[in-house]
């Protein structure tokens, strides 16, 4: 039985109810611009045996919480983990990022997958958040998350991170019915994923369209939304009948946000390339917005980048349905103080934009 929630206002915001200020947390607030988190991975002597030792990922989603004053934890995971558990065999290479040593070449490849289960090949994923919540003993809530379909097929066709995406857009081109099997197939397992996740105790869920923002309009409508859409639907109730908020974030989205605004998720992720008071009124209240700090402003002088954050909240507004958050994850070079100002100011301006103000 997961203990009560002692600080619910991330939860609240994103059902855009009354709050008393705007919740803050940070995309890869568990990382490596934290000393504490290069500790453990040293110990852990490798990224993927950090990823999938639950006791390793428990320590370094907590670290965050013993300095800052945030309103969520996130699981620390990878949003590789569901192809890797399809067989394609992932392995961070130093200095090169994630690779797979068996991608996805040709529609035999593409047929021959199947849905993962996420209590056998991605047990360590449940398992952690199950020992997440325990520590956490209701402290915050805990956020679970997957990559999106098209973003998640994006590395299994290149095999690795790219700038050009031109093998997946070759696939788009080329063998699109191909490709619409590839991302059917991934929604139904990112969907059973966060299930799985939801079961072990997540109080909310993330969807991180990370590439989203390489498509036409007519691509990304086609290609990459649709999918997202279908996995948040395929997750079906809860068995405990919580309530579970999602968040859709595609980079380079900002254009979207409408048709993104009619997929049922509860609020959308911005980055820093859109303008949150624009966005707001272009959504209306149907969804909750988050973000959307531009990650480089950490690097600023601490007024500076305080006015930054004071900026971003007045441009969102007065009332509920604000998380606020980086445009994108910390960078690892960031100052660590720079953060904890960052998420101090939040704290102390905040408040003035959800007082009650008479008639």
């Amino acid at each position: 039985m997961n203990a009560p929630l002692q600080n619910d206002v991330f939860l609240r915001a994103l059902k855009r109810q009354p709050i008393e200020r705007t919740p803050v947390w940070m995309m890869r607030q568990a990382g490596r611009y934290l000393p504490e988190y290069r500790a453990v991975r040293e110990r852990a002597g490798s990224f993927m045996n950090l990823c999938t030792t639950p006791e390793w990922a428990c320590e370094v989603t907590l670290q965050p919480l013993a300095r800052y004053r945030l309103d969520a934890a996130i699981l620390f995971s990878d949003i590789l983990t569901i192809p890797d558990a399809m067989g394609l065999g992932l392995e961070f290479v130093e200095g090169e990022g994630p690779q797979f040593r068996s991608p996805i070449m040709s529609p035999a490849d593409v047929d021959r997958l199947g849905v993962p289960d996420p209590e056998t090949a991605l047990r360590y994923v449940p398992d952690a958040v199950r020992l997440i919540r325990r520590e956490l003993d209701g402290r915050v809530p805990l956020i679970g998350f997957s990559g999106s379909p098209w973003t998640l097929a994006t590395y299994m066709v290149e095999g690795r991170s790219s700038r050009e995406f031109r093998k997946i857009k070759a696939m788009l081109y080329d063998a699109p019915e191909v490709l619409h099997r590839l991302l059917a197939t991934l929604s139904k397992a990112v969907s059973a994923y966060l299930a799985a996740q939801i079961a072990a105790g997540v109080d909310a869920i993330m969807v991180f369209d990370t590439w989203g923002g390489i498509l036409t309009p007519t691509q990304y409508q086609t290609f990459s939304l649709p999918y997202a859409e279908a996995a948040l639907k395929g997750i079906g109730a809860p068995v405990d009948e919580r309530v579970i908020p999602s968040i859709l974030f595609t980079k380079g989205g900002g254009q979207w946000l409408s048709a993104m605004a009619d997929t049922g998720y509860d609020a959308l992720g911005l980055d820093w390339t859109t303008d949150i008071r624009a966005a707001r009124s272009e959504v209306g209240d149907r969804v909750a917005l988050q973000g959307n700090l531009d990650p480089q402003a950490l690097y600023a002088p601490i007024p500076a980048l305080k006015e930054e954050v004071l900026r971003i909240i007045d441009r969102f507004g007065h009332g509920s349905g604000h998380v606020f958050n980086l445009g994108h994850g910390v960078w690892p070079d960031v100052n660590p103080e720079h953060v904890g100002a960052m998420i101090e100011a939040v704290h102390e301006v905040s408040p003035l934009y959800h007082r009650v103000i008479p008639a």
